[in-house]
């Protein structure tokens, strides 16, 4: 058959073939509104910029008073550091530089009434934030990050001129944990707070049951010197995304950069719109913050800090039963399984040791290394350790030079006698001491409270270098012969805060770590568990209790509220059968009634549970 003989249908149906102009018109419409909605949420939650001014103590072009002691109270002992009117009867601290012993300023402390104010004042700015929705509070969150991004060099200098730290230090333990947990916060905060329904069983079948998570008032954190931005910044993002005021209680040794720390939050809540009395820092010397930890108006207390002032803290709260919690360090091991590539880990167990000059609460504080692999990684370490340039980071003031350093100073020299003392014990007992054990001393700043990166190999595990947390520069080696004898001593102290496990085979590190008696667990890692702000953050035994970051530090400074509704009120709601009913009729009827509803409800067998809904209709019906 040819093309000829077929009869075409060239009449085509254009009706599916050309859009509806209505319905192009409605998905512009719509497009639209979401659009602007879009642009009005995003406009509604953009961070506000706000100025906070650089401490001059910071400038290229600074000069200061170098002390010749310096100490928090060096002001009692020379002229000039006071200012021209000093109040009588009244506490002073004195701020100065530790890698250079500068004088900063000389800080007035807080008096316990002074204390008592604080708290009032936030206290009487909470209710009003308490009423803020999570978009407010966001918008806070994300105004401080870009704050923090956009001043980062400017803050880490700051934390450096306080605690004699690095720049580089500074950058991995001020800024980037603090960016981690204001990203954390902006993210998932809402989600770790809003009301989450809970299961309920046969019996509340016809129930619904929530917990709300309400902000408890006033919460107050008392921190360490080691990270000021970290440790000051973490606990109030934290109090206040809750609901929360917070009262911060540094530590003296970093009053001076707190404050301006803390002054930035200030700015940050003025500039949204926000009472900045929310947010109150106390400056005070230890005897006179029980102001604080029995204040009746603080109703959560976070702590860091050494277990003996832990242990005051904690038990001052019990005066109004103050939730705490206690982080108190720790004595972290780092596990090296037989065959693990050392080359390929030294590195980071060089940043676990020497970060921050030792002073961290989950450096590594031991490593333990298999008898075959010691000869190799004391070498290595001695190597390396021999290498690094203890220094600061900042020009001093009028020579205008920017050094170069791997280990910054520690904050004080006050335990330096003490660290000399546990190394040159280690060493009488039997372990080699091949770099340091003594402090440094700068060429040119004689008062700087450096301590020279050490290094101890064949180290007893239950000397005292082993036992306690040094928070200094100072590499512990031990050898064990098992895996097991690895564990025992890990788990030898009175310290369960964080741990490392580095080996070859995932699976063999991930058995190691699981018998850890301690809060947190790196794989072929150091203390990355913090990074990840979505973890909680704690110990056990000596390290302390309860935990901060993540859903479950979130949550610890709230009130976790259980409320029950009716699932189908119009339907079935909760009544008082006659049997049960006051004035009790029958003894013998409730108790049958009763004892049948537990049958019916959780025995066994299901004929158990038919004849115990008969026993239960029988007492009903008498």
């Amino acid at each position: 058959m040819g093309y000829s003989d077929v009869d075409y249908d060239y009449d085509y149906d254009d009706e599916g073939g050309i859009i509806d102009p209505v319905k192009l018109l409605t998905i512009c419409f719509v497009l639209g509104i979401w659009l602007v909605w879009q642009r009005y949420h995003s406009i509604l939650n953009r961070a506000i910029f706000f100025r906070l001014a650089p401490p001059m103590q910071i400038k290229d072009t600074w000069t200061a008073q170098k002390l010749p002691q310096p100490s928090l109270e060096a002001h009692l002992n020379f002229d000039g550091l006071l200012p021209n009117f000093p109040l009588p009867n009244r506490k002073y601290i004195t701020a100065y530089d530790p890698a250079t012993a500068y004088h900063l300023d000389t800080i007035l402390a807080d008096s316990e009434e002074e204390i008592t104010r604080k708290i009032a004042l936030a206290h009487e700015a909470q209710p009003k934030w308490a009423a803020t929705s999570f978009d407010d509070r966001r918008r806070v969150m994300r105004s401080l990050k870009k704050w923090l991004v956009d001043n980062q060099e400017i803050c880490a200098k700051v934390a450096c001129r306080d605690t004699g730290k690095t720049m580089l230090d500074a950058a991995l333990g001020e800024i980037i944990t603090t960016c981690s947990k204001l990203d954390w916060l902006i993210n998932h905060g809402e989600r770790a707070l809003s009301p989450e329904s809970r299961y309920n069983n046969l019996i509340m079948f016809y129930k619904s049951s929530y917990v709300h998570y309400e902000p408890l008032g006033v919460v107050a954190a008392i921190t360490s010197w080691n990270y000021p931005l970290h440790n000051a910044w973490s606990p109030i993002i934290a109090g206040l995304f809750a609901g929360n005021s917070v009262v911060l209680k540094c530590s003296e040794h970093v009053i001076w950069s707190t404050s301006w720390f803390v002054q930035a939050i200030k700015e940050c809540l003025k500039a949204c719109g926000h009472d900045e009395q929310l947010v109150q820092l106390v400056c005070c010397y230890p005897e006179d913050a029980k102001a604080l930890t029995k204040s009746p108006f603080v109703r959560h207390i976070t702590f860091i800090g050494s277990e003996q002032v832990g242990r005051i803290v904690a038990q001052d709260a019990t005066e109004y039963l103050t939730p705490v919690t206690l982080e108190l360090g720790g004595k972290d091991p780092a596990i090296i399984l037989p065959s693990t590539d050392l080359e390929k880990w030294i590195s980071l167990l060089m940043r676990g040791v020497y970060q921050n000059a030792g002073q961290n609460c989950i450096g590594i504080e031991r490593i333990l290394v298999h008898e075959s692999q010691y000869d190799d990684l004391f070498k290595m370490f001695t190597e390396r350790a021999d290498k690094l340039r203890p220094g600061h980071s900042l020009k001093s003031p009028g020579d205008g030079v920017a050094p170069v350093a791997d280990v910054g100073a520690m904050v004080s020299a006050d335990r330096f006698p003490n660290l000399e003392r546990v190394v040159h014990a280690a060493v009488e007992q039997g372990a080699t001491l091949s770099v340091g054990g003594e402090p440094w001393h700068h060429p040119y700043l004689e008062q700087g409270s450096y301590f020279k990166p050490t290094v101890l190999g064949d180290v007893h595990p239950e000397s005292e270098v082993a036992q306690y947390e040094l928070f200094a520069p100072i590499a512990v080696i031990i050898k064990y012969e098992t895996i097991e004898q690895a564990i025992e001593i890990a788990n030898g102290t009175r310290y369960g805060l964080g741990a490392s496990v580095f080996g070859p085979v995932r699976d063999d590190c991930l058995k190691v770590a699981k018998r850890l008696q301690c809060g947190m667990v790196a794989i072929n890692d150091f203390g990355v568990f913090y990074v990840s702000q979505d973890l909680p953050f704690g110990g056990t035994k000596y390290s302390g209790y309860g935990r901060f970051g993540g859903p479950e530090g979130l949550r610890a400074l709230t009130n976790a509220k259980a409320i029950v509704v009716d699932r189908w009120g119009w339907a079935i709601q909760t009544s008082i059968p006659g049997v049960l009913d006051y004035p009790v009729r029958s003894v013998t009827h409730s108790w049958d009634f009763i004892s049948g509803m537990v049958g019916f409800l959780y025995a066994d067998a299901w004929r158990t549970r038919i004849d115990a809904l008969t026993k239960m209709v029988r007492a009903s019906g008498r």
